[in-house]
């Protein structure tokens, strides 16, 4: 069985070369009286490692919970492979191709590697009229995740509260990937973690991005986010103000965006 088979998700269209992978028109989210995203149009390409950016309150959290089915829009519309497409919750996201890994990670520490990336999602075998999680399967499938998407070596049966900050971090990721995304967002991927632990959750980032996958990170850091990304967006009071490139923004640009909403120069 594949990891495919194991968690099978529903089939979506090639992505033609001139669509976006993600497209936002006209979002607006109200919550109340407090408008958190106001009328935000937004592509996000194939294969690129896309940054959201922003002060506390700007949206960024918002925005990403759209995407990830958690909210729904008040006005405008989300499309994925150029068909619009509405999220109820997050199920929907997951069904369409999209996964989230959160700040808190939501990982079992008395459990091991495999039992948690595999959590709520095990493969199974049938034994009459029962159905009973297939460890042999699961555990084969964990390595595989592991080993040929990440490209780490980690012992599967041990308890993840034994392992670093930052391999924590790549076995939520490994989570994600047992669903076979195209499109994984991060929320403060690299937050409080070491310099060590920070390159090698960049290096799996980037790897799995020439693996085909298209990354969305939201992140306070901006050196991470200069380090890492392809394209990033600023956002603030709830406006998309700015996407540009690590090539045309420097940490004081990005600094002047986010703080005032203007580039500053």
């Amino acid at each position: 069985m594949s990891i495919e088979d194991a968690n099978p998700t529903t089939e979506t269209p090639e992505t033609s070369a001139d669509e976006a992978k993600i497209r936002v028109e006209g979002v607006r989210k109200v919550f109340g009286r407090i408008v958190a995203l106001d009328d935000i149009d937004l592509e996000i390409e194939s294969n690129q490692i896309f940054a959201l950016i922003g002060d506390n309150g700007a949206g960024k959290s918002t925005l990403m919970n759209i995407l990830s089915g958690v909210h729904e829009p008040t006005a405008g519309q989300v499309y994925y492979d150029g068909d619009p497409v509405q999220f109820n919750n997050p199920s929907d996201a997951r069904d369409r191709g999209i996964e989230t890994v959160y700040q808190d990670l939501a990982l079992m520490n008395d459990l091991d590697v495999a039992t948690n990336i595999f959590m709520g999602s095990f493969p199974t075998r049938s034994l009459g009229p029962l159905k009973l999680i297939d460890w042999g399967e699961t555990y084969d499938l964990a390595e595989r995740i592991i080993q040929e998407k990440l490209d780490r070596d980690l012992n599967l049966e041990t308890e993840v509260e034994f392992f670093s900050g930052g391999e924590r971090q790549l076995i939520a990721v490994g989570r994600a990937l047992a669903f076979d995304p195209d499109v994984i967002i991060l929320d403060e991927p690299t937050s409080a973690l070491s310099v060590d632990a920070t390159n090698l959750v960049h290096e799996t980032l980037r790897n799995l991005r020439e693996q085909g996958l298209t990354i969305i990170i939201v992140s306070h850091s901006m050196e991470d986010v200069l380090d890492l990304a392809d394209q990033i967006g600023i956002l603030y009071h709830g406006e998309l103000v700015e996407v540009t490139t690590p090539d045309d923004a420097d940490l004081e640009t990005l600094t002047n965006l986010i703080v005032t909403g203007q580039r500053g120069d």
